[in-house]
């Protein structure tokens, strides 16, 4: 359902490797982009980040950055103090930091050769700053989740995504670690935030809301970043 010609694939590959080599700030005034390393402030605190271009989960994409802004701006409707949350494609670990020094305790996931640069940022960013520490863990998506994250002993308050849609060919793998972790009655919600690229990414927003019910929290328009809140449907 999401096959791709030779040709689209490789365009979109382009496309993404210029957009990682040619990242620009349009969110905030705060944030700069020095070589290696991104810095933010959120949560009242500085928060830098140690990149690499080597792989597109070793850098910061804006949908990351939109969800961050999100949850900073908006504690009461989104309240994670105390609140278990998982995050998918943790890359540089960004997303995971915000929810830490909001007071979540934050599990944060991604193949294991981004774990090593995920860890470092996390460690560098949240020691003295979080009510818990956050945890790094390997997770293919689709591959071997009853046997590493069994329900309900993983159970989540929230799930995080953010850009984990875009030029690869594990969407639908994605898709049912979604639903692995927002099953009907596990009372998890899911807030996945992105940036429509391609038109794979709309096929898969379509096919992502026939299976969960969803509510379009932000939509930028210049930046063409969506951010859903959604819940499985039962």
């Amino acid at each position: 359902m999401y096959l791709m010609s030779c040709a689209e694939a490789l365009t979109d590959q382009d496309m993404m490797t210029r957009e990682g080599l040619d990242r620009r700030n349009v969110w905030e005034p705060s944030v700069y982009y020095p070589l290696g390393k991104e810095s933010f402030h959120f949560v009242g605190h500085e928060v830098n980040i140690r990149e690499s271009t080597d792989s597109y989960g070793a850098l910061i994409w804006p949908g990351a950055i939109a969800l961050c802004q999100f949850l900073e701006n908006n504690q009461q409707q989104m309240n994670l103090m105390d609140k278990a949350v998982l995050e998918l494609g943790a890359g540089t670990g960004l997303l995971s930091i915000v929810a830490s020094l909001l007071g979540a305790w934050v599990t944060a996931t991604d193949l294991p050769d981004i774990l090593s640069n995920l860890s470092f940022n996390l460690r560098r960013n949240t020691k003295g700053r979080s009510r818990y520490i956050p945890q790094v863990a390997a997770l293919s998506w689709g591959q071997e989740l009853e046997r590493d994250f069994p329900f309900p002993s993983y159970r989540y308050d929230y799930v995080f995504a953010a850009d984990v849609v875009y030029h690869h060919d594990f969407l639908e793998e994605l898709l049912s670690t979604m639903l692995h972790f927002c099953r009907p009655g596990s009372g998890t919600t899911l807030l996945w935030a992105n940036k429509i690229r391609f038109p794979s990414d709309l096929r898969f927003a379509e096919y992502f809301k026939s299976r969960f019910n969803t509510t379009l929290l932000v939509e930028a328009p210049q930046e063409n970043v969506w951010i859903y809140k959604a819940t499985a449907k039962e």
